[in-house]
């Protein structure tokens, strides 16, 4: 028995953690694995591209969110304004995602530039279906120019914008108060429409009757 208030003897040695620990020995075999479904993937659908063109998107939260990345699939507006139909975009290599929205201008307009620059050299073959070929087909010159396209990204992705270099402070931004600036802002929102009525009334002059009013009722009596 251990004298005194010790701790009792109470050791965990039998975990047997050698049966249950997980290994990965297996990647490098499971790395080519890959490469070559991806090599009869390419023979299989020759000289279509490998993958699909994916839009470029802002990742989720805060910390993620200025890195850019493939998305799912680029939105009806975006085909709408890159004047593609969403059922021919799919049977040109286009993915489509009706559920994704457009909540920046600014990625709008880099998804519809993506399409229109895929549009531009998209080189679509004649079925062999048809004797004729039709509008929009490619000639025989062009198709024996394509060279299929075994990239990740059919289209690669902008660079995302560079964080601004460090820089001495001027004088003008070490005599400026950003509280100040802040305060007079906060003010400014919560004024306005006070502000707005204030100044309405003082151009259709209701404001001056009112106030003749108020002194009018307001006045003191005259001394007798």
């Amino acid at each position: 028995m251990v004298k005194g208030n010790q701790i009792i003897p109470n050791g965990h040695f039998h975990k047997d953690w050698q049966r249950r620990v997980r290994t990965w020995f297996s990647q490098p075999s499971r790395k080519l694995g890959r490469r070559r479904a991806r090599n009869e993937k390419a023979a299989r659908i020759a000289p279509r591209p490998l993958n699909k063109l994916k839009p470029a998107v802002h990742g989720q939260t805060i910390k993620y969110n200025t890195k850019i990345r493939p998305g799912r699939g680029f939105t009806l507006d975006e085909l709408k304004a890159a004047e593609l139909n969403p059922s021919y975009a799919r049977t040109v290599g286009i993915s489509v995602d009706h559920r994704r929205k457009n909540r920046s201008e600014e990625a709008f307009q880099r998804n519809v530039s993506r399409l229109k620059l895929y549009k531009s050299k998209l080189v679509i073959f004649p079925r062999k279906c048809h004797k004729k070929p039709k509008k929009g087909d490619a000639t025989k010159e062009e198709i024996k120019a394509v060279q299929q396209n075994l990239s990740k990204l059919v289209v690669p992705l902008p660079s995302a914008a560079k964080p601004p270099k460090a820089r001495s402070i001027t004088e003008e931004e070490r005599e400026r108060s950003v509280a100040a600036l802040l305060r007079k802002a906060f003010t400014d929102q919560r004024m306005a429409g006070k502000r707005e009525k204030r100044a309405k009334d003082k151009a259709t002059g209701a404001g001056k009757k009112k106030d003749d009013k108020e002194d009018k009722d307001g006045a003191a009596p005259a001394d007798e």
